[in-house]
């Protein structure tokens, strides 16, 4: 029997690698796993984009998900982020991963090739039928070159393994549109760090937040406010978070989050694998002179 899909709502993070001369430092995916795991966070994503996943091996991808799940426990759900262009290869990693610890996949958009609104409805279809997990698909046409439609996602929705999506189209109306249409069992997580009050007033379910891995708790607060009705209370946090979200993305992330969470001693070091760098020093100084004027704690 296929085991209840988990709820997707809330605050998720896309957790960050970590990195320590060249080699994955899993002592430092356990501190950040049992840190977040005690925080407001909904559910975790390992190997996405924030999570440097292009840059991992197998093995490292492997002992990643191993060791995130070992220290997660269950209390969360866990997602392991996929990418890929060829169909075929994608589904082959799907099942190669169907044996391990974690609750489902978030599925990009495949990326530089460019497909039809019928070549990533074939492509979603065949992903679908590879996993009895959740997908939550990923629509992010700045990275990827191709915008995947309401019409499409809406007939993809139907498939009982899609759940839900990350939407990073930055079309506000098609946004809107979707969070409209979308079926009540189907979720909308804006990806969006910048527009995460305003997708939530508009419907969205929740949000997957490269800038909630600093101040989470006042992240999830924008949140659970605004579903408790409290608007007035909901837009003074995010008022106070969103400068916060600007400088975390002043330079290509997630240099700023571990930078910021390499000083908060999350991580043991703020590497990132090329053809990512590190922050200047310009921001560096911005990063910390920020830390030290943290939101008090809710």
């Amino acid at each position: 029997m296929q085991a209840p899909s988990p709820s997707i709502h809330g605050l998720w993070l896309p957790l960050v690698t970590p990195f320590d001369n060249g080699r994955l430092d899993t002592a430092s995916v356990a501190r950040l796993i049992t840190h977040y795991a005690g925080q407001s966070v909904d559910g975790l994503i390992v190997a996405a984009t924030t999570g440097e996943g292009l840059t991992l091996s197998d093995a490292e991808t492997a002992e990643l998900v191993h060791v995130a799940a070992g220290t997660v426990g269950g209390r969360i759900p866990l997602f392991l982020g996929l990418a890929g262009s060829d169909t075929v290869k994608l589904t082959g990693e799907i099942e190669r991963t169907e044996a391990w610890p974690v609750d489902g996949y978030l599925i990009s958009c495949p990326y530089y090739s460019r497909p039809s609104q019928e070549g990533l409805r074939r492509h979603f279809t065949a992903i679908a039928a590879a996993t009895d997990r959740p997908l939550i698909l990923y629509n992010i046409p700045y990275r990827t070159g191709v915008n995947l439609g309401n019409e499409t996602l809406l007939a993809l929705a139907g498939l009982d393994t899609i759940v839900g999506l990350k939407d990073c189209c930055q079309d506000l109306w098609q946004s809107f549109d979707l969070l409209r249409r979308k079926p009540s069992d189907f979720a909308v997580m804006t990806g969006e760090d910048a527009s995460y009050y305003q997708a939530l007033t508009h419907g969205a379910d929740g949000a997957i937040l490269a800038s909630a891995h600093v101040e989470t708790a006042q992240f999830a607060a924008v949140h659970r406010l605004l579903r408790d009705g409290d608007q007035a209370g909901a837009l003074a946090r995010w008022r106070a978070l969103a400068d916060l979200t600007r400088l975390l993305f002043a330079e290509p992330s997630p240099a700023a989050v571990k930078h910021w969470l390499w000083r908060a001693g999350l991580l043991a070091s703020p590497e990132l694998r090329l053809p990512m760098t590190p922050v200047s020093p310009t921001l560096a100084q911005q990063l910390d002179a920020a830390m030290a004027n943290q939101l008090p704690t809710l």
